[in-house]
């Protein structure tokens, strides 16, 4: 789970440039927050009805959930850390493609913000973008991953 500021943002984000799906929504009125659960499934086998749909959201072999607390859209004050500045806890979120260059190519002109684009630093063949929030997003191909991690 990650939290998120606006999620107009980050499922446009998660949705448009990265291509994941919203399996489901909850919200939770008394509490106000409201839970996001991203995956990358068609959309033809997500079940419509709803104790069905949460049954299959959690069978999934990868989802991610986003919590967004209400308000905080609207709140300058708000912001969330990374994980990767000091002091450092969570570092990314890792999502493998066929082809990293051209998953970049793409994600590049869709305009998501890079920390590392492919062919720089020392890690060949690898990628990290950010979310809204600032969340880095490695980008890799499981075998370039194989051939650098022995």
């Amino acid at each position: 789970m990650i939290r998120i500021k606006d999620p107009k943002k980050s499922l446009d984000f998660y949705t448009r440039i990265l291509g994941m799906r919203l399996l489901k929504k909850v919200d939770f009125p008394a509490m106000k927050f409201s839970l996001y659960f991203m995956g990358f499934e068609d959309s033809a086998d997500i079940p419509k009805d709803s104790p069905d749909r949460t049954r299959w959201v959690f069978s999934r072999k990868g989802v991610l959930e986003l919590t967004h607390n209400w308000g905080s859209e609207d709140d300058p004050n708000v912001s969330y850390h990374n994980g990767n500045s000091d002091p450092r806890g969570f570092g990314h979120i890792g999502i493998a493609v066929p082809d990293v260059d051209k998953a970049c190519d793409r994600f590049e002109k869709e305009g998501a913000k890079f920390t590392k684009k492919p062919n720089e630093g020392t890690m060949k063949g690898l990628a990290f973008i950010q979310d809204p929030d600032g969340y880095w997003i490695e980008i890799l191909n499981n075998d370039n991953l194989a051939n650098m991690i022995h």
